[in-house]
């Protein structure tokens, strides 16, 4: 089970395509609790091909174990992190398009 939302994955995906600035970036998953950010790093496995989606469970225990950096940190590392994200929701069967979407609909 993913622990963080595909909404929340959407707003990151966003802001990483977006020029908002590295300042807001690093706050929105600084306010993630380790659960979320550990579900974001194996999310982003999962996209870039490190782990299969029915490996959801391993990646996120390897997120946890291994994380020596700062999640925001280890995430601005990859030039394709918005696309690997969205690999990695599809992968689990979310449509990303749909999640982004929704962000920009007015309530």
């Amino acid at each position: 089970m993913l622990d963080i939302s595909a909404d929340k994955v959407g707003e990151i995906i966003i802001l990483a395509r977006e020029d908002r600035g590295e300042r807001e970036f690093d706050a929105f998953i600084e306010a993630l609790n380790e659960e979320e950010q550990a579900s974001l790093v194996a999310l982003f496995w999962i996209g870039r091909g490190t782990f299969e989606a029915d490996e959801l469970a391993e990646a996120v225990r390897t997120a946890r174990n291994e994380a020596t950096t700062a999640t925001a940190s280890y995430l601005k590392q990859s030039p394709h992190l918005a696309d690997h994200l969205e690999a990695g929701l599809e992968a689990l069967g979310f449509d990303p398009t749909d999640v982004e979407d929704d962000l920009y609909r007015p309530v």
